[in-house]
C-alpha cells in the first residue's frame, strides 16, 4: 500500500492501558498500515487532573483513506476497544487522535466530521510531542513554521516519562 503518510497519537488511562493500546493498534489494520511506533510514555492527565495517569504513544503510518474516512475508522476502532462516552478530557479506555495527515492543513466542520489537522492542540501537549518528536524530530508541522522537536522544546515535558511495565502501577 502506498498512501498518505500520517501520524496518530494514542492514549489510555482506563482498564489495562497497555493492552488497550496494543488492541487499538492491531485494529487499525488493514486500512492503516503502521510503519513505526514510538516508545510508550506514562503521562500526567491533561485538561482534567483528577484521574489516572495515561499511557501515550505515537504511530507513523500510511493510509489510503481520506481524512474524514480515517476519522470514521478511528472512531470505530475506539468503540471496538471499549471506549465509553465520558466528559471532555475525562478518563478513557482509548483515545486516538489524527495528529498529521501528510503536509495538509484540514478544517472540516460538518455534521459527519468535525476534523482539524494538524490536531489543534498538538503544540500545547507534551504528551503528544514527546512521542511524535521521537519518531520524526525534524518533521515540519503544517501551519506552525516549526518542527516537532522545536514545538516540544517550548513545552514542559517533565510529566512525560518512559513507561516501565515492571514498575508498580
Amino acid at each position: 500500500m502506498t498512501g498518505t503518510l500520517i501520524y496518530l497519537g494514542l492514549g489510555s488511562n482506563r482498564g489495562d492501558r497497555l493492552a488497550n493500546l496494543q488492541v487499538a493498534i492491531a485494529a487499525l489494520a488493514p486500512a492503516v498500515r503502521v510503519l513505526r511506533q514510538s516508545a510508550v510514555y506514562e503521562t500526567e492527565p491533561w485538561g482534567y487532573a483528577e484521574q489516572a495517569r495515561f499511557l501515550n504513544l505515537a504511530l507513523e503510518a500510511e493510509t489510503e483513506l481520506a481524512p474524514a474516512e480515517l476519522l470514521q475508522h478511528i472512531k470505530q476502532v475506539e468503540q471496538q476497544v471499549g471506549r465509553v462516552a465520558s466528559f471532555r478530557y475525562g478518563p478513557r479506555e482509548i483515545d486516538i487522535d489524527i495528529l498529521l495527515y501528510g503536509n495538509f492543513q484540514i478544517d472540516l466542520s460538518e455534521a459527519e466530521a468535525d476534523l482539524k489537522i494538524p490536531h489543534p492542540r498538538l503544540a500545547e501537549r507534551a504528551f503528544v510531542l514527546v512521542p511524535l518528536a521521537e519518531l520524526a524530530p525534524e518533521l515540519p508541522v503544517p501551519g506552525s513554521g516549526r518542527t516537532a522537536s522545536q514545538l516540544l522544546a517550548a513545552q514542559d515535558a517533565s510529566g512525560v516519562q518512559l513507561f516501565d511495565p515492571g514498575a508498580a502501577a
